[in-house]
């Protein structure tokens, strides 16, 4: 096998290559990371690359592999986002300013490396996960490698862009308001929102509270479910604990004939919002692939209320203002400062968002008396500009990321698992997505429904026209 042909390979076909010996996990690594030295100055996935540290942990994978062990990722590597910590690196989560390098993994990548994952770098997020685009004046733009014009999408865009520029096999995310979800759909991905508590944010006993979880990116439904199972799982200081499930065991399981709501409603937000004509039309194509694999798909809109809109922002502003609180010497952007003096304001207000959960689950939760799961939009629109979130205020900041991405943030209210699947593109050639929600638990139902879509449209087939390494606008 030539170093090469490691960006044509997905998570389980790497750790199978390995495994028998095709390549060496020292030049897998090596590959990836020349590709991503090679894509930084234009594609901008990573803010950190740990070139001597993964070449290190390669050549002892190595040494693992001649011995006969055979760990589930052994020698693969891997992304994680600069959200996460990981012990010698800066956790800057898209903030500007120098950081104490961390002394301890976080608990997702402590597990990690137990499954034996090499991991090369963090990606790039935009600061403190706020926005559907992945940009900042700490690092500058990460692209869509499907346009160099367009965003990938955030807050974990650079996980996305680096997956779908094939310079890692998959990566890991974070989903506060869709944040794994809407990336995933416009860079033509699967991305898992998983269930609360799935994957531990240890050191955090939960993240923004509870809205935030962690999630695989790839290319393929088995290849994110497999790095589902590797992450997940509990740290005895974790506030959430489900009930362990086999993700990958739902790959290519039948899970009988469904009924499918297909909701086209938008949450209230309090700002007008349009579901764009092309996106409308990628999901109807993807109900109507549904409806061909036996599922009885049917028009039956979710009602969210407006009392899910008021939880939901007092957890995400004092979860900003506390995020900042914990790098007291970060340079943000004036909207970021904007919205911590706002977390601080509705702090009184976060008791009685956190009781109104469970109100909300049993609300909403009735549509699954009559449904197995949801099918929905991703996104509103295609991938905005990569610029178009530049120099505009806290209000029309508002109004852009609402009105491009209206439909994912309930989910995290709620706390329940979601997958966007792509759905393919627009005219112009860029990426859209449809999501699969379900209820508590929900991961193996989605992800074997999910599975057979990936058997019908064969969407990790289509890869973008490399153009990275050339200079961007």
């Amino acid at each position: 096998m030539t170093t090469a042909s490691v960006h044509e390979l997905g998570l389980a076909e790497l750790a199978a290559a390995l495994g028998r010996g095709e390549i060496s996990s020292v030049a897998a690594t090596s590959a990836v990371l020349d590709a991503i030295d090679a894509s930084q100055s234009t594609l901008n996935a990573f803010r950190i690359v740990r070139r001597e540290a993964a070449l290190a942990e390669a050549a002892e994978a190595d040494r693992q592999l001649a011995a006969g062990a055979r760990e589930p990722l052994l020698g693969v590597p891997i992304a994680i986002k600069d959200d996460t910590d990981i012990a010698g690196s800066p956790t800057a989560f898209g903030c500007g300013g120098d950081f104490p390098a961390k002394t301890e993994d976080a608990e997702a990548v402590r597990r990690l490396r137990a499954a034996g994952a090499v991991i090369v770098g963090k990606t790039n997020t935009c600061e403190l996960g706020q926005l559907p685009f992945t940009s900042g004046d700490a690092f500058g733009y990460t692209r869509n490698p499907w346009s160099a014009e367009h965003t990938p999408g955030g807050s974990s865009g650079g996980s996305a862009a680096a997956v779908a520029a094939g310079l890692i096999p998959a990566a890991l995310g974070s989903d506060g308001a869709g944040s794994v979800r809407i990336p995933s759909a416009w860079n033509n991905l699967v991305g898992i929102k998983p269930q609360r508590g799935r994957i531990s944010t240890w050191p955090l006993p939960e993240a923004f509270y509870g809205l935030t979880v962690n999630g695989p990116i790839a290319r393929t439904v088995a290849d994110a479910a497999l790095l589902l199972d590797v992450a997940s799982g509990p740290h005895a200081g974790d506030l959430h604990t489900p009930r362990p499930i086999r993700a990958s065991d739902a790959v290519g399981r039948d899970p009988g004939r469904l009924r499918i709501a297909l909701s086209l409603r938008t949450p209230f937000t309090g700002i007008r919002t349009r579901l764009d004509r092309e996106v409308e039309a990628r999901v109807h194509a993807t109900a109507t692939t549904l409806r061909r694999l036996g599922h009885a798909v049917t028009i039956a809109d979710l009602h969210y209320g407006v009392l899910i809109g008021t939880t939901f922002l007092p957890r995400s502003m004092v979860g900003i203002r506390e995020a900042l609180d914990r790098l007291p010497d970060a340079k943000v952007d004036p909207r970021t400062r904007s919205n911590a003096l706002t977390g601080r304001i509705l702090g009184p207000a976060l008791f009685a968002a956190r009781q109104a959960e469970p109100l909300l689950r049993m609300r909403i939760g009735r549509l699954f008396e009559n449904y197995d799961l949801v099918l929905a939009p991703t996104t509103a629109t295609p991938p905005p500009g990569v610029h178009e979130i530049d120099a505009i205020g806290s209000w029309a900041t508002d109004q852009l990321i609402t009105t491009a991405c209206p439909y994912t943030w309930p989910w995290n209210v709620l706390g329940w698992p979601a997958v966007n699947v792509p759905a393919g593109f627009t005219a112009a050639g860029l990426p859209v997505g449809a999501q699969l929600m379900g209820p508590a638990n929900a991961e193996p139902l989605l992800i074997s429904v999910a599975a057979q879509l990936e058997s019908e449209l064969q969407w990790h087939r289509e890869r973008p026209t490399p153009w990275w390494g050339q200079a961007a606008a």
